[in-house]
């Protein structure tokens, strides 16, 4: 059984990930400050909203300098994966710096909504663990307005109004702009990919 440290960073899918990292089998605590990191194997970032506030928040939590010094694996969800980067353009806030790059805003047109929210397919660009049994052409769902560019570490991309990155993987930090806890059977699998099956 993994013991997952999940940071309770404001969001309001907090719960609905602890259900499913539940269901999977995982030991979930929820986390408030620096202490509540101790002895754990996985640390889950999730979050809805916007950079600055989440920044603040895990400022407030004495979690920023920690999470930077982390030694096991960080997976950041929604806001939480945008988080991991040096900075997001939203309210231009420095963020994590875990991963290079920096959050821009999905740019509107034609038939394409900001908001992107819904289901939409992700596009596999290399290998990755958190891929496997990931069937070609899945889908996940996704609700945001800002996303990271693709670069080097991007494992799998989504096409709104241009490519972004949907998976993110840079040493032990991972990355799914999507909310995994809302898309099925892909969804589980990443996360089971997570808690079980990450390199040594």
């Amino acid at each position: 059984m993994t013991d997952v440290a999940l940071i309770d960073a404001g969001g309001a899918n907090l719960g609905s990930v602890r259900y499913a990292l539940e269901r999977l089998g995982a030991r979930v605590r929820l986390v408030r400050d620096a202490a509540g990191l101790d002895g754990a194997q996985r640390v889950i970032l999730p979050g809805v909203g916007a950079a600055r506030p989440g920044m603040a928040r895990l400022h407030a939590q004495g979690l920023v300098e920690p999470l930077r010094q982390l030694q096991v694996p960080l997976m950041g969800i929604c806001l939480g994966m945008q988080l991991l980067f040096d900075r997001s353009e939203e309210a231009d806030v420095e963020t994590l710096g875990l991963i290079p790059g920096v959050v821009h805003k999905l740019v509107p047109a034609t038939g394409i909504r900001v908001p992107h929210m819904g289901w939409n397919r992700l596009l596999p660009l290399r290998d990755s663990v958190l891929l496997d049994g990931v069937p070609a052409r899945a889908s996940a769902y996704f609700v945001h307005s800002y996303a990271a560019p693709l670069n080097s570490h991007t494992v799998a991309a989504c096409d709104h109004g241009g490519l972004f990155t949907a998976i993110v993987e840079h040493g032990r930090y991972y990355g799914a702009q999507f909310h995994p806890e809302r898309s099925g059977d892909t969804g589980a699998l990443l996360l089971r990919n997570f808690l079980e099956n990450l390199p040594a």
